[in-house]
């Protein structure tokens, strides 16, 4: 499990639960969940990115919570989640096995809800949209900063022209087994460069830097094969839900192609919203505006039954 690290005060401090449980997988393997505002309220589940946490989505939890029923959960071996046992344990199946009992675990059946992605959580969505028992709950979908495959070969984070060096290197830096260690001054200025806009506060950067520096190193290298084998394509296809997508135009993880190009492939995409000066972080680099979205989609496609 991950050491807990993250920011204890301020906007970016994980809010308490209103209530905690597990969500068992396919697998067996144990997934923990949190809830926040009041039951009946219209449904939103987050699903975090690689390293994160359900700390990613402190910003949100908190302006959502007075008037949303907000369900978070630490994609396994991140946060409060157990590392999977074994190299199985790994694969974009066990991301949607594990987001199948989370909703089973926490909606009535046939109650819906948005499901909110970021980079590996998006893929989580993407990988599940086509299950009977994702579609019963999912009302609606928002993509953030994901992409559906070529990552590493598109990835911007080591600047050098396209090709194999530079595939082969970038592969090295996201593979590594090398633990990240504390967080400094100069793992924060990498940190910023790899993953935000350039213009980042320096307690956005900080927050980040905790939470990505909280994940384990097996964990992160064990999902870091899963992002470079990455083959979703077909299963953008299968999501058949109204589907926001939102990304950030200085994104160097996933660059602002890969959003555009499951905009345009999705079957029932409800706007692209591009992000100036943003990078891949976007729920921390642009609080405002991918809560903003949120609440307009769920506001759209989520109805409540009176007395519920």
């Amino acid at each position: 499990m991950s050491r807990l690290i993250h920011a204890v005060s301020g906007p970016y401090a994980p809010p308490v639960a209103a209530r905690e449980l597990t969500a068992v997988s396919a697998d067996g393997a144990r997934i923990h969940v949190e809830t926040h505002g009041p039951e009946g309220a219209p449904a939103v589940v987050l699903a975090h990115g690689w390293t994160c946490s359900t700390a990613f989505w402190a910003a949100q939890i908190r302006a959502l919570s007075a008037d949303h029923r907000v369900i978070a959960y630490d994609q396994r071996g991140h946060g409060r989640s157990a590392a999977p046992a074994d190299a199985d344990g790994y694969s974009t199946r066990a991301l949607a096995d594990d987001l199948e009992a989370v909703l089973a675990a926490t909606l009535a059946p046939g109650e819906k809800a948005v499901l909110v992605g970021h980079s590996m959580g998006g893929m989580t969505i993407m990988a599940a949209g086509g299950r009977e028992r994702v579609r019963e709950h999912a009302a609606a979908v928002l993509l953030c900063s994901t992409g559906s495959s070529s990552l590493v070969a598109e990835s911007l984070v080591v600047p050098l022209r396209a090709g194999r060096v530079r595939t082969r290197i970038t592969r090295s830096v996201l593979g590594s087994r090398a633990p990240l260690g504390p967080v400094t001054p100069l793992a924060k200025r990498i940190l910023k460069y790899g993953t935000m806009g350039a213009g980042s506060a320096p307690e956005k950067v900080d927050a980040c830097a905790r939470i990505v520096h909280a994940c384990p190193t097996l964990v992160r290298h064990g999902w870091s094969h899963v992002l470079d084998t990455l083959e979703l394509d077909v299963e953008v296809g299968a999501l058949q839900v109204p589907t926001a997508v939102i990304a950030g135009l200085d994104d160097r993880l996933t660059p602002v192609v890969h959003a555009r190009r499951i905009a345009a492939a999705l079957p029932e995409c409800v706007g692209l919203t591009e992000l100036a000066g943003v990078g891949h972080m976007t729920p921390i680099e642009a609080p405002e505006a991918v809560t903003a979205r949120i609440k307009e989609v769920v506001g759209t496609y989520v109805q409540v039954k009176e007395g519920a």
